[in-house]
């Protein structure tokens, strides 16, 4: 049974906190770290570790502190409508977030490549041929043989494997939702449970497929424009997935603690947001970079 108490109407004031300055701190570290071990400085990976555990534990004590806040009836129905305007903020920013790589993405395929390879760098560019995927060394985009022969990927079968999972922890989500609504608590964590489970093994699968072009396929990311924007729109997308599995995990154990009611529970709906928007992202990716 939820312990959430009766919120109050209006908004919520909280007190001062440190936690933004603390959290700016270990922010901090971490920029520094990463810079100097860059540098080639030794010492900037324990500056760097330093920065994340100090970072993260602060996120732990300042979340707790919200959940806290939320469990005693301090957030009325305002502060709820500003959580939702704020999530969905959110997820408008990683709309375009992946809209800006699916157009690269585009704008290489469809304006970039011809481009290069018209008659006016023929000159520049003599045996380069606008071709896609650039697969081969000489006949695509490095003549001068830059850029190692690979193979290309396709949707067979991993990523059509990973589809089918994501797709599969959309409708066990949904479930336990409804169970949530129809105060049935016991089918709600066990289909979170089940959801969680299936975002893991969908980055177990992706991390074989990078293992598997990486080794047999010999695609990198210096494989050309083909390798960068693979990488960088399905590692992008594998970092939410890491993400969005853990904001499950979390509203997982707090249903396990008796957290959240029929009636109260925008903490799941806000992670239920999150992780369909990541499965329609995976379908744009799924049908662009695997079949086209």
């Amino acid at each position: 049974m939820s312990t959430t108490l009766h919120a109050t109407p209006n908004y919520f004031v909280p007190e001062p906190s440190k936690y933004p300055a603390l959290a700016a701190l270990g922010l901090f570290f971490v920029i520094l770290g990463a810079g100097m071990w860059i540098n080639e400085f030794d010492w900037g990976k324990y500056s760097l570790a330093f920065g994340l555990l100090w970072f993260l534990g602060v996120l732990f004590r300042w979340f707790s502190a919200s959940i806290g806040e939320s469990q005693h009836g301090s957030y009325g129905r305002n502060v709820d409508l500003s959580f939702r305007w704020s999530m969905s903020w959110f997820i408008f920013s990683e709309v375009m977030f992946f809209g800006a790589f699916f157009a690269a993405l585009w704008w290489t395929r469809a304006h970039a490549l011809p481009s290069l390879g018209n008659s006016d760098n023929a000159i520049l560019w003599p045996g380069f041929h606008a071709i896609w995927p650039s697969a081969a060394v000489g006949a695509t985009g490095s003549p001068a043989g830059i850029v190692e022969p690979f193979t290309t990927m396709t949707p067979f079968w991993l990523p059509t494997v990973n589809t089918a999972l994501l797709l599969t922890s959309a409708v066990t989500l949904t479930i336990a939702h409804h169970a949530l609504i129809a105060g049935k608590r016991a089918k709600t964590i066990g289909f979170m449970w089940l959801t969680v489970l299936l975002g893991l093994v969908f980055l177990f699968v992706q991390a074989y497929e990078y293992h598997h072009a990486y080794q047999e396929f010999n695609l990198k990311l210096s494989s050309g424009t083909y390798g960068s924007t693979f990488f960088m729109l399905t590692g992008f997308h594998g970092f939410h997935v890491f993400v969005g599995m853990l904001m499950l995990l979390f509203i997982t154990l707090r249903l396990q603690k008796g957290h959240f009611s029929a009636e109260r529970h925008f903490g799941f709906e806000g992670a239920a947001w999150y992780w369909h928007f990541v499965d329609v992202v995976w379908l744009g990716l799924y049908v662009v970079v695997y079949w086209l």
